[in-house]
């Protein structure tokens, strides 16, 4: 096994020198690094990063604990936590709490069993307390997608009720009475959040508000409840002309169950999402939905690791408001 002290030898520097560029000090002549990287290269040198973080306090990596590993919202999350952390000459290592408590626990202690020397987190189901606990630990998190006042300064969150209120106002504005809405996971407080924004405008408006329009799925893709809930809520309810989904993943079954019944949507019932994920500009009718900054959020979180970890002073913004974008899923009935 090829050492530092080798490396230092054929670099002609000192071995304190070669573990300096190994852990990325600042203070290292440029020279000295070409010496070292040079060596490192001709001998195929590989350091030991378990080795390496244990001498320097640093795994130059940061942690992400997402709910899950497929669609654009989590990607877009990711692809952005990586571009930054990457930037920065640190890797990522990523988990998946799969919206289980006990999956979410085992996830940290695994990225804790790493010394990652930050953590960005995406829990559904942890409760506030086990984030709180987790943030007076002597280690850099942020916490996305979620709002704990007792930790406020490092999260990063929407305002959920916001995006749930202008949503059902638009539809409201477009002569609807009768609208459905079909919710994620009620566990979720960005659900319970959407939720209250939507009662909030059918209050507003003066329209009675109907509890059997409401029906709780779920944000996951390709969900079988809320293939059932779609086709469930149009037949018991076929006054409805338009129906609000709490996602995107949502609004995508709703159309399918549209579809099949050979209802148009845009023309015979209308179809709002949230998230203003990638397909939605892609898909007949374009869909209107919420956008959900998911990139700055990640930006920003990221943004606020490296100020605390290398005394970057990059610009973090934490509380983003909800935008609607309208395309042609939505028609008027004045």
């Amino acid at each position: 096994m090829i050492t530092i002290k080798e490396v230092a030898e054929l670099a002609k520097v000192s071995q304190a020198t070669v573990s300096r560029v190994l852990n990325n000090h600042s203070t290292v002549k440029e020279a000295n690094k070409d010496k070292v990287y040079k060596a490192i290269n001709e001998l195929g040198f590989q350091p030991n990063s378990i080795a390496k973080a244990l001498a320097s306090n640093r795994s130059n990596s940061i942690g992400v604990l997402v709910g899950a590993l497929e669609g654009s919202f989590f990607g877009n999350l990711m692809k952005e936590v990586e571009k930054k952390t990457r930037d920065a000459n640190l890797h990522l290592i990523a988990t998946c709490g799969h919206m289980d408590k006990k999956v979410e626990a085992e996830s940290l202690h695994f990225l804790d069993s790493r010394r990652v020397d930050g953590l960005i987190v995406h829990a559904d189901k942890l409760e506030d307390e086990d984030l709180i606990k987790l943030a007076k630990q002597d280690r850099p998190l942020v916490v996305v997608n979620r709002h704990i006042e007792e930790i406020s300064e490092q999260c990063f969150y929407i305002d959920n009720e916001l995006g749930g209120y202008i949503a059902s106002k638009h539809l409201i504005e477009r002569g609807h009475r009768h609208i459905g809405i079909i919710t994620g996971d009620m566990d979720k407080m960005d659900c319970r959040d959407r939720l209250d924004g939507y009662h909030k405008a059918i209050k507003e408006a003066g329209i009675e508000a109907n509890v059997d329009y409401v029906y709780h799925g779920t944000y996951e893709t390709e969900s079988e409840l809320n293939s059932q809930l779609a086709k469930q809520m149009l037949d018991e309810h076929p006054q409805l002309t338009a129906v609000l989904c709490q996602n995107d993943n949502i609004a995508m079954t709703v159309y399918d169950e549209c579809d099949l019944r050979n209802l148009v949507v845009g023309k015979d019932i209308s179809v709002i999402g949230f998230d203003n994920s990638i397909y939605c500009r892609y898909i007949r009718p374009t869909l209107t939905t919420v956008n959900y900054p998911i990139r700055d959020i990640g930006i920003n979180a990221t943004n606020m690791l490296l100020n605390q970890l290398n005394g970057s002073k990059l610009p973090v913004k934490k509380r983003f408001n909800p935008e609607l974008v309208k395309r042609n899923s939505v028609h008027s009935i004045i």
